[in-house]
């Protein structure tokens, strides 16, 4: 009888979901919620989201603290000679430019927000496409694959939602995996080198100098100016300020006159912090290097850096104020996640489901499987993260799969680790909102980059599959 109920909630959270017929907070709470009290113990649902929440605290104090800091970092400029270093790398190569993409897109996937990667990347990069006549599905794909890469990182959602699942550290999960998902950056950036072959080989070599300069003669930064969010999307599209994930109609991209001259956003926006430039930049890499010795958890870390970053760059109390109301939505969108997500792990776990489910799964599994649950997982993860979300996924299946796995020996953090590497394919999913910004603003028909993308995609979650069993890591 549990098992039955626990795979009719997964069911019917995943429908209702993918269905977008009520959102992911939402679904997360009620759900469960009623299949708690379905199984007749609604009287302990108090206890088992209480427990949950107590667990799951420093995931979404890790998540909150991560996204005001990068986003700070943003406001302040640190990636502003990044983008001008990669546009001037460019030129009018398209080997470059491709490569340049893919460089860019990683890099700004620090920040851990997929709308605001694709915003940044798309400003800086569609008027080179464009004026070079390159194929826009080709910047496209390698944004979409290079920020799936690092959406691995443990603010960037997946990590801390396989962590939240099985209630792990997400540290324990994200930093034996940096060798296999290194590889896989690698593979893109090979990729990347591949195309941009191929587009010099369909359009010549170039050498048009004029390409790098704006016909204004005006120099144009092009990287994040606000916060993220609606603001964000509205200054990128130089519009309507629609919120991430829902194109403006007018494209929301670099603008209609992008092929006239470089859009982007304001060089001479008032958050600049230029004179702090290298503090903000080595509190940056002494964070990030912190982190990876794990010196002190990752929820200290992002707190500490994210209130000293604020208190160094804006002394002054309502500037403080402002930089963190602008990154509020999206911190509410994610910790709201996470709390939720106490729900329904907490039912799934406290009445026993998950157990009863796993049960009936290792049955099923052929036992000569049973020790490969980690191969299986990652293999798994390719098409499950493209055709669900990731609260899908990490909450609906993941917890089952951990089980059938312990029930073999296989590790929950092994599992974790493999369920990672499908997030390269899992960013061009039609049900992740940031594509459509990407599509949107490099106009793009949807399907056209989903052809295109596909098979490179998942293609590098295998190359990270492959790295993750080459160095034991899975």
């Amino acid at each position: 009888m549990l098992t039955v109920l626990g795979f009719a909630m997964i069911a019917t959270f995943l429908v209702l979901i993918m269905m977008k017929k009520m959102s992911p907070i939402a679904a997360l709470v009620l759900i469960p919620a009623l299949f708690c009290v379905a199984v007749g113990q609604g009287a302990q649902l108090g206890d088992y989201v209480i427990e949950g929440v107590g667990k799951l605290a420093p995931t979404a104090a890790m998540l909150m603290f991560a996204i005001v800091y990068f986003g700070v970092m943003i406001d302040v400029g640190l990636f502003d000679p990044i983008v001008r270093g990669i546009l001037r790398f460019c030129k009018a190569d398209p080997v470059r430019v491709v490569v340049g993409t893919a460089v860019l897109a990683a890099i700004v996937s620090l920040d851990g927000d997929g709308s605001t990667t694709f915003m940044i990347t798309v400003s800086a990069m569609y008027p080179l496409y464009k004026r070079l006549g390159m194929s826009l599905v080709v910047m496209t794909g390698v944004a979409a694959t290079a920020n799936g890469v690092m959406n691995t990182l443990p603010w960037g959602g997946p990590t801390a939602r396989a962590a939240t699942a099985l209630k792990l550290d997400a540290a324990d999960i994200f930093v034996p995996m940096i060798p296999a998902l290194g590889a896989g950056l690698l593979f893109v950036f090979a990729l990347a080198y591949v195309l941009g072959r191929r587009e010099r080989k369909r359009i010549g070599y170039l050498t048009l100098d004029e390409v790098l300069v704006p016909e204004t003669g005006t120099e144009t930064v092009l990287v994040a100016a606000g916060g993220g969010g609606a603001d964000l999307a509205k200054r990128a599209a130089g519009g309507s300020g629609d919120a991430p994930g829902v194109p403006t109609p007018s494209g929301a991209g670099a603008g209609d006159g992008a092929d006239e001259g470089f859009q982007g956003l304001d060089p001479n926006r008032a958050t600049l912090r230029p004179k702090l430039y290298w503090f903000n930049a080595g509190l940056t890499v002494a964070l990030l290097t912190a982190m990876i010795l794990e010196l002190m958890p990752i929820p200290v870390l992002f707190l500490l850096g994210a209130a000293l970053a604020l208190t160094v760059n804006y002394p002054n109390m309502a500037e403080q104020k402002a930089r963190i109301a602008a990154h509020a939505d999206n911190v509410l969108n994610v910790a709201g996640m996470v709390f939720a997500a106490a729900v329904f792990t907490g039912v799934l776990t406290g009445t026993g489901m998950v157990k009863h489910m796993a049960d009936w799964l290792v049955g099923a599994i052929p036992e000569g499987m049973g020790p490969y649950m980690a191969l299986v997982t990652g293999v798994l993860s390719l098409p499950l993260t493209y055709f669900m979300s990731n609260d899908g996924f990490y909450f609906g299946v993941l917890p089952v799969l951990a089980e059938a796995g312990a029930a073999h020996g296989v590790s929950p953090l092994e599992i974790a680790r493999a369920s990672l590497v499908g997030q390269a394919l899992h960013m061009s999913s039609p049900l992740v909102p940031a594509v459509y910004v990407l599509v949107g603003m490099a106009k793009v028909e949807f399907g056209d980059h989903t052809r295109f993308t596909v098979k490179w995609a998942a293609l590098t979650s295998l190359v990270v599959l492959a790295a993750g069993i080459l160095f034991g890591i899975i």
